[in-house]
C-alpha cells in the first residue's frame, strides 16, 4: 500500500483537486445562473469576459456536439491508460507528472457530469472563444505542459549526446600508448 500511495500521491492530489474545483464552480454556476444566462460583477468586462451557464453535450470547448457518450467512454479509457503509465514517468519528469496529473482531473471532471446530468456544465466565456469550465481548461493546460515537458527532455537529451560526441572526438584525438 505504501508503494502504491508513493507511486500515485501528486497524480491524485492534483486531478482531485482539479476535480473538486471543477465540481464545485459548476454547482455554484448552476444554482445561481440561470441556464441560458449570464453574469459579470464588474460591467465593463463583459464584452469580453463573462460566466453563462450552457450545457454541452460535445467535447472541450463545444466540439463535435452530442458525442457525449464516446467522449464519456474516452474518458475512461484515457483515466486507465494514465494510472497505467504514470508510475514508468520517472520522479525527476515533474513536469510531466503535473501534465498527465491535469489531463486525468480534467477527463474525470467532465465524466462526473456526463455521468449524473448527461452533459457537461460549461460556464467560462472570453470574447468569441466558445464557452468552457475549469476541466476544460486543466485537460488544455496539461497538453501544454505535457508538450513543453517533451520539448525540454528533447533539448536536454540533444545537449547530452553532443557533449558526449565532444568528449569521444576528445578522446579519439589522443595518442595510443606504445607498449
Amino acid at each position: 500500500m505504501k508503494k502504491f500511495i508513493k507511486d500515485y500521491w501528486l497524480l491524485f492530489t492534483i486531478a482531485g483537486l482539479v476535480i473538486a474545483l471543477d465540481q464545485i464552480s459548476k454547482a455554484i454556476v448552476r444554482a445561481n445562473i440561470p441556464y441560458g444566462g449570464s453574469w459579470m460583477p464588474v460591467d465593463w468586462l463583459s464584452p469580453v469576459f463573462r460566466f453563462v451557464y450552457i450545457d454541452n453535450t460535445g467535447a472541450a470547448f463545444g466540439l463535435f456536439k452530442s458525442g457525449g457518450l464516446i467522449f464519456a467512454i474516452l474518458a475512461v479509457i484515457i483515466a486507465i491508460i494514465i494510472m497505467i503509465y504514470y508510475p514508468q514517468i520517472p520522479k525527476t519528469e515533474k513536469l510531466t507528472r503535473i501534465a498527465v496529473a491535469l489531463q486525468m482531473g480534467g477527463a474525470l471532471g467532465n465524466l462526473v457530469d456526463r455521468i449524473f446530468i448527461g452533459s457537461v456544465t460549461d460556464f467560462i466565456s472570453v470574447g468569441s472563444f466558445p464557452v468552457f469550465n475549469i476541466a476544460d481548461s486543466s485537460i488544455t493546460i496539461g497538453v501544454g505542459l505535457l508538450i513543453l515537458s517533451l520539448w525540454l527532455d528533447e533539448r536536454r537529451t540533444k545537449k547530452n549526446t553532443e557533449k558526449l560526441d565532444r568528449l569521444d572526438l576528445g578522446d579519439a584525438e589522443l595518442p595510443e600508448e606504445n607498449s
